[in-house]
């Protein structure tokens, strides 16, 4: 069981490695063709609505339906609980979806009134286009859900990566002749293709029946557990859309800056965090099926660990190389080297924002799996407050766009200490002595990491910039990784162990 789990782990990781990759792609490829002008902020602004309900029901159906279902299958009731929630989602897709498409129009010129006129008829064309597409995310997430709760990350993985690499080829194909509309068909198509791949092949159909009476005894509870779960996942998009209606009172580029340095400096934190997320959430669930609270609480301790472990070194590495990072990715074709400066000192100020989302996700998976999505829902709500707040009082200080990634990080960091709080209050203790032990060693061998770069920062700032950055990478993972082992820290030596076992 252990070395089954290790091989799903490690082709999960895999597979999200190029789900990530691939979103970047996408990114370079909207920077390519489209820069900092008007029709990647019509992009940007029209992505904004649909993506917090694709969020809703993409991550909040993981969170809701893998231990829903989980209990409904242990109990012989497996196929009817898949075969209602299918049926539910379906029509609550549809509902947002005509929603979706009858608002655009209305909302978005009252929240970017800033923008060019053009920008604006774009940004409601394609926000149209990507509403219709939610009505295909939102069943393609009970199955992704679905896929999920039977261990098979990957394959729900795969199916993401096909929109987005339908999203791609309809910007390299067609951005020319039809500009932005181009990303818009592209994410369109892609969610069709995954909606009929995963219907087909990856999904057995006599796990579920997607026609039939719907059995509100069964959607009511499940709903009662999704709905704040979704919401709470919505936060960040609704966060993000702040972020970017306050960008749009300073310009439109300023709102391309935002998105662009969030998407690359997240990428640690969708690769790291979601992955051992994704990785304990069936673990914890299982272990609250079984009633096993100290398993329960070692996955959370072990999760928020690992998580450090890996993350901190990154977000580090990523600061210390931010420039030429930003470079590297983003800059050619459309994309300038003044947008260059201007996304790296954006990204700069998010990267408190990565480390505290990424602990905060361990966090929710634990109330999650205890069906208790509730309880952090209130706490998610008072962090969008929180955020509008922040902006206000930075902005007023510095006169910058450059107070909206910062508003965000000290949210972040506010947002996790409070959750913190909460769950050590309502679900029992953790080993505060373990993780403040071994999270002050984590901290110790990534400074002894910075100190290394700092050391060979004179021998290497006059190289090729590809050099330099693939040189600095390589030095500051192999002196953290033995500062780490020679300090003892437990969560690296639990880690190996398990590898080698495996």
């Amino acid at each position: 069981m252990g070395r089954k789990l290790a091989i799903t782990g490690i082709l999960f990781v895999i597979a999200s490695l190029f789900l990530k990759i691939s979103g970047l792609l996408r990114d370079m490829v909207i920077a390519f063709h489209f820069g900092d002008s008007y029709q990647a902020m019509a992009y940007f602004a029209a992505f904004t609505l649909p993506n917090m309900f694709i969020l809703f029901f993409t991550t909040g159906m993981k969170n809701a339906f893998v231990p829903s279902f989980i209990h409904a299958d242990a109990d012989g009731k497996g196929h009817h609980h898949f075969s209602q929630v299918i049926r539910g989602t379906m029509v609550l897709g549809f509902i947002v979806s005509v929603i979706g498409v009858l608002a655009s129009p209305l909302l978005l010129p009252i929240m970017f009134p800033e923008l060019p006129a053009e920008a604006i008829e774009l940004s409601v064309a394609l926000s149209v286009i990507f509403f219709i597409a939610v009505f295909l995310v939102s069943l393609n997430s009970v199955y992704e859900a679905y896929l999920d709760a039977e261990n098979k990350f990957s394959l729900s993985v795969i199916s993401q990566i096909l929109v987005i690499g339908s999203t791609i080829l309809g910007a390299v194909l067609f951005a020319d002749q039809i500009g932005a509309y181009s990303l818009a068909y592209g994410y369109l198509v892609g969610a069709l293709l995954s909606y009929i791949i995963k219907r087909l092949w990856f999904v057995p159909r006599r796990s579920h029946k997607v026609f039939g009476k719907l059995d509100w005894e069964e959607i009511k509870p499940f709903s009662i557990i999704f709905v704040p779960v979704a919401i709470t996942v919505m936060v960040g998009q609704v966060n993000l859309t702040i972020d970017n209606i306050f960008a749009g009172s300073f310009s439109g580029q300023a709102i391309n800056y935002i998105n662009y340095a969030k998407n690359i400096v997240h990428f640690p934190q969708a690769i790291i965090g979601v992955t051992i997320g994704t990785i304990i959430f069936p673990i914890l669930s299982k272990a609250i099926a079984n009633a096993n609270e100290k398993s329960f609480k070692q996955g959370i301790e072990y999760g928020l660990m690992l998580t450090l472990l890996v993350l901190l070194p990154a977000v580090a590495g990523m600061m210390w190389l931010m420039e030429d990072l930003i470079r590297i990715v983003y800059e050619r074709g459309a994309f300038t080297a003044e947008a260059t400066a201007a996304t790296a000192s954006v990204g700069y100020l998010y990267m408190g924002s990565v480390l505290f989302f990424s602990l905060q996700n361990i966090l929710n998976k634990a109330f999650y799996a205890k069906k208790k999505g509730y309880v952090i829902l209130r706490i998610s709500l008072f962090s969008i407050a929180l955020n509008v707040a922040l902006n206000f009082l930075f902005i007023a200080w510095l006169d910058s766009y450059l107070a909206i990634p910062l508003a965000s990080s000290v949210m972040a960091l506010v947002y996790f200490a409070l959750n913190w709080v909460v769950f050590n209050r309502t679900q029992g203790k953790l080993d505060t002595r373990f993780i403040v032990k071994d999270g002050a060693k984590i901290l110790m061998a990534t400074a002894l990491m910075l100190l290394s770069l700092w050391a060979a920062s004179g021998l290497l700032e006059n190289l090729n910039m590809y050099v330099r950055f693939g040189l600095t990478a390589g030095i500051g993972a192999i002196v953290y990784v033995l500062a780490a082992l020679a300090l003892k820290t437990e969560i690296a030596r639990f880690l190996i162990s398990k590898l080698r076992k495996s």
